[in-house]
């Protein structure tokens, strides 16, 4: 429970939905022919269509990109327009800043999280908690400790996001592919994970908690169950987590939009 909000800028910075489809049997008939006959070949699987395709680039866009490895100071300079230079000197690690951002996103929701990877820098201050182990409640006080990152993400345009994520994409793509998705569109991930988000369940009252060893945990299985960036929401509490379900909203429509165009049977290949 003392997980940082490592996820929120880091997918509002992005800018969290098909199901990735990263893994097909090839279908093979068994006969009984003799044992000399000729097998044959395994018919390879079809590409899975792209459901949210992104804006082509133009030549000389694909070449102002730099590389994955040079990319952290373009990225943190364009992050800076959205936010300004100091909250993103305070929210955002400098180094492997798109490679973090895709791990995390990726994570969010997932049952487990990688938090050495998270993209942005930890929330100050103690979890709290009301109570004692046997009788525990999330302290609404808590809610206070995110606001630096609800304050940021209020300042974001959702669709210059997109824009800057769009420009951008194609590095997203590539530390996707990297991360061990080689058939996997990263824009498609985004939006699924974008979904699970806002299907957070909207808690009010007492949040109880119980602590079967070091670290505390919801006492409402349904709680418990939750992906790890559903999970954070609720944690934030009921006005934050609001406040972030609505700019989710705007930043799906932004990079799922289908009047952008596009072709959605185009091969995953990040191009």
């Amino acid at each position: 429970m003392r997980k940082p909000i490592w996820w929120v800028v880091g997918v509002l910075l992005l800018a969290s939905a098909a199901v990735l489809l990263y893994s097909w049997r090839a279908n093979r008939s068994t006969t009984h022919a003799p044992a000399l006959q000729a097998t044959a070949p395994k018919a390879s699987p079809a590409e899975p269509a792209v459901q949210n395709p992104v804006p082509a680039q133009s030549a000389s866009q694909s070449e102002s990109l730099p590389s994955l490895n040079d990319s952290d100071g373009p990225v943190h300079s364009a992050l800076s327009s959205l936010i300004g230079e100091a909250a993103a000197a305070h929210l955002i690690k400098p180094d492997m800043i798109v490679r973090h951002m895709v791990v995390t996103i990726d994570n969010l929701s997932r049952k487990r999280s990688a938090l050495e990877l998270r993209p942005v820098r930890s929330v100050p201050g103690q979890f709290m908690v009301k109570g004692d182990d046997q009788h525990a409640v999330l302290d609404p006080a808590n809610y206070q400790r995110y606001t630096p990152y609800v304050t940021a993400l209020q300042m974001v345009d959702a669709k210059q996001l997109a824009q800057i994520y769009f420009h951008f994409y194609p590095l997203f793509q590539q530390a996707y592919q990297n991360l061990g998705y080689p058939n996997g569109y990263f824009n498609d991930r985004l939006v699924e994970t974008i979904d699970n988000l806002l299907e957070t369940p909207d808690v009010s009252g007492d949040i109880a908690l119980q602590r079967p060893n070091v670290m505390y945990q919801f006492a409402d299985p349904m709680l418990e169950n939750l992906s790890a960036g559903q999970k954070t929401l609720v944690r934030m509490g009921p006005q934050n987590e609001a406040i972030i379900k609505a700019k989710l909203k705007e930043l799906r429509a932004a990079v799922a939009d289908r009047s952008r165009g596009g072709d959605n049977t185009r091969a995953r290949d990040g191009g």
